[in-house]
């Protein structure tokens, strides 16, 4: 257990909690189990969503007693769970990763209330410059979430070097760019 002094505090708002794990929320986990399709959008493949036991729903649990930001979404009851990760104190930046496990939950707006609460203590409490995440493209519900909280898709002003904010360019090649450009140097 992480001393109640490093725990992160508990976020209020928007009709949702946002607490450290608690007695029952690993039966809560559990009885939630792992839906293929909430799977799927985790970067899972939802033809092969393994089982989800005991043991995962510890883990969860645990996972997040130990995190210093990490926090269970609650609403009349555990449905999800959100994170601030690779929290940067130099560059006043880190990542934010929220899902919710419960389908009926989903649509109804309590990603949002739990992204902005957490938005709100990091660029609060935490004096944070920038919050970024990832997402699927195909994960339509969540982008629309996160736009409703005022992301943009891009890299800017990600790193303070010298009291100047830097932007970090997202950069990428794919196998098959590498053998068109390699097809091009070689005259073919």
């Amino acid at each position: 257990m992480i001393p109640s002094s490093t725990r992160p505090p508990v976020l209020t708002g928007h009709g949702i909690v946002l607490r450290p794990p608690k007695d029952g929320d690993v039966e809560t986990r559990l009885a939630f189990g792992r839906d293929a399709e909430i799977h799927r959008m985790y970067g899972g493949s939802a033809a092969s969503a393994p089982p989800y036991g005991r043991a995962d729903a510890r883990a969860w649990v645990n996972s997040i007693t130990e995190h210093p930001a990490a926090w269970i979404i609650d609403h009349n009851g555990a449905i999800g769970e959100v994170r601030l990760d690779n929290i940067n104190r130099s560059d006043r930046r880190a990542s934010l990763a929220i899902g919710i496990f419960d389908p009926q939950r989903l649509g109804r707006g309590l990603g949002t209330a739990a992204t902005k609460l957490v938005l709100a203590h990091a660029f609060g409490a935490l004096g944070l410059h920038r919050v970024s995440l990832r997402v699927l493209d195909f994960n339509e519900r969540a982008i629309a979430s996160y736009r409703k909280c005022g992301f943009s898709i891009e890299g800017r002003e990600a790193a303070l070097i010298d009291g100047e904010w830097h932007d970090d360019i997202m950069m990428g090649i794919l196998a098959h760019e590498f053998s068109a450009q390699k097809d091009l140097l070689q005259g073919k």
